[in-house]
């Protein structure tokens, strides 16, 4: 199967898709952040009109306590988000890549197995046989020499 471009290929494809999955998530993140704020400039208006100013100031600041734990809230939200992206590209990334590395490294295990024990092996006995047998011809010259 061949693609015309890169950007026709799955993998563009799924990468695109990520793309615009973080662009509408921040998006929606945006305007949900104008939406508060402006809902947070709008309380403090109208808490503003004529009334006893303990209490408007009290008010204020419970919103303004509310607002930032809805801040918070949302910061607790996105960093679960992360986290669910993270243990989802451990899973479908990184584990296939180690289990192919484990399976090349047992391959390779094999393989040296198989080398030494069909080539390694007998050339090492065919050459310690070949230096008895000339240990034995150089002792055996020496003698008749002497």
């Amino acid at each position: 199967m061949s693609y015309d471009s890169y950007e026709d290929s799955p993998i563009y494809a799924e990468g695109q898709t990520t793309d615009n999955s973080s662009r509408n998530l921040m998006i929606g993140l945006v305007v949900l952040g104008i939406l508060m704020l402006a809902g947070l400039v709008a309380a403090i208006y109208f808490l503003l009109q004529p009334g006893a100013p303990t209490e408007t100031v009290r008010d204020i600041l419970i919103i303004l306590v509310a607002f930032e734990f809805l801040l918070v809230g949302l910061a607790l939200l996105l960093l679960l988000v992360q986290v669910a992206r993270l243990v989802n590209l451990l899973n479908n990334e990184v584990r296939p890549i180690l289990e192919s590395a484990t399976e090349a490294a047992d391959t390779m295990r094999g393989t040296t197995q198989f080398i030494s024990d069909k080539l390694v092996a007998p050339i090492v006995k065919v050459n310690s046989g070949a230096a008895a047998v000339r240990r034995a011809l150089d002792l055996l010259r020496l003698w008749v020499n002497k």
